[in-house]
């Protein structure tokens, strides 16, 4: 579909996409499914609040099944033999200094459904990880943040 949004993810990123999407399908619509035939057996469906949860919990999850197939059908898998460490790209490990405070930070870049800041990811589509993209060890960028400009320098790129 030509307006379906690419995504760029990594072999793992998306090997964890399938497990969520496979975990929704074959596990928990099952569940939901079976907790909507239990509620069903409590009476009136009009007044029956257990019916009206295990529907709207099945139509949550029925837009999750729906939007992470989208995303996997439509991504850009970035291969593990394909990743330079010449330049900062999806796949890599960046080490770099805020020069504006003297903060050293290593993230890896991903994909945008892969980004975990909290567990050391970023997405190459927030700011930093667009500043970064295509810059090799000892060049700098400079980074519109929410918080204003500031400028980073690169030190290492690995795998």
């Amino acid at each position: 579909m030509a307006d379906e949004k690419r995504t760029v993810v990594t072999e793992e990123g998306l090997r964890k996409l399938q497990e969520q999407y496979d975990f929704r399908v074959n596990t928990r619509r099952p569940q939901i499914i079976e907790a909507i035939e239990i509620a069903r057996g409590f009476g009136d469906l009009s007044e029956n609040a257990e019916y009206t949860a295990a529907r709207e919990e099945q139509a949550k999850n029925e837009a999750e099944i729906t939007r992470l197939k989208a995303i996997i059908d439509n991504a850009i898998v970035v291969s593990e033999s394909e990743i330079s460490t010449d330049r900062v790209s999806v796949g890599t490990t960046v080490r770099y200094m805020n020069l504006s405070t003297g903060k050293e930070c290593e993230y890896a870049i991903v994909g945008s459904e892969e980004a975990r800041p909290e567990e050391g990811s970023i997405s190459s589509e927030c700011p930093i990880g667009m500043g970064l993209l295509g810059k090799k060890i000892g060049d700098t960028a400079e980074v519109e943040t929410p918080r204003g400009v500031i400028t980073l320098q690169v030190l290492d790129i690995h795998r």
